[in-house]
């Protein structure tokens, strides 16, 4: 059975309909990219799997649960956690704080429990040990987008949905991102993530699925389809 699986999903806003019939999952340890071009649907399909936007058909099933109808703060208790894009750090707050708000849902057994996390986030982050006094909203693009995942992190999420983490960041900077998404993922955290940046997701992915105006159209290994001509001519720029 996968940890989280989609099936035949629907989307609206409004009377325009975003996703149509959207089929897709996600098994235990796996990390799975959707690619697709602006518009896809690819954050529309983030934001129903952590439950921001209601579906207005189809189903979401997580670890054998029918959480279609679960609200979104009870989804991140149960362990689906989303670093949104555009980051969403609070800018007025440290690095510290903004840390402590991931867990806000999703509280310790023990004060050693947290601690063990926050030292799991500064040994992938060293820079936030760094400047855990710092305010969010000074900190550079790569260092929020740091924060955002640590943040994300502190939930101890079982699945981690990452939205668009190199958007903006100098290919430096999106380079580190994703060497410690995949640290991530061997830790044992499953994640789905959404990037535009088709070389480095899919090398690193185990599945991908191809969104185009709201349905999908391809599925398969991301290695193999970052060998697909056709991948490669749409997200790439290479013939």
């Amino acid at each position: 059975m996968p940890l989280l699986e989609i099936t035949d999903m629907t989307v609206a806003y409004g009377r325009i309909e975003a996703l149509h019939g959207v089929t897709l999952h996600v098994d235990d340890g796996e990390l799975v990219t959707l690619i697709g071009a602006n518009g896809a649907g690819k954050t529309t399909t983030m934001r129903a799997v952590s439950g921001i936007r209601p579906l207005s058909s189809g189903s979401i099933v997580f670890d054998g649960q029918d959480i279609t109808r679960m609200k979104a703060h009870v989804r991140v208790a149960e362990g689906i956690v989303q670093a949104p894009e555009g980051r969403g750090v609070f800018a007025g707050m440290t690095v510290m704080e903004n840390l402590e708000m991931g867990c806000y849902a999703r509280t310790f057994a023990s004060r050693a429990e947290h601690d063990a996390t926050v030292d799991r986030v500064f040994e992938l982050f060293p820079r936030l040990a760094e400047r855990r006094t710092q305010l969010g909203g000074t900190m550079s693009g790569g260092e929020q987008q740091m924060l955002a995942i640590g943040r994300a992190l502190m939930a101890r999420p079982r699945v981690l949905l990452l939205d668009e983490p190199s958007m903006g960041l100098a290919p430096m900077i999106i380079q580190q991102i994703f060497r410690i998404v995949s640290e991530i993922n061997a830790q044992g955290t499953t994640v789905l993530l959404v990037e535009q940046n088709a070389q480095q997701a899919l090398s690193r992915s185990d599945r991908a699925y191809v969104l185009e105006t709201g349905s999908v159209v391809r599925t398969g290994p991301g290695k193999e389809l970052l060998a697909d001509p056709a991948i490669k001519d749409a997200y790439l720029g290479v013939a």
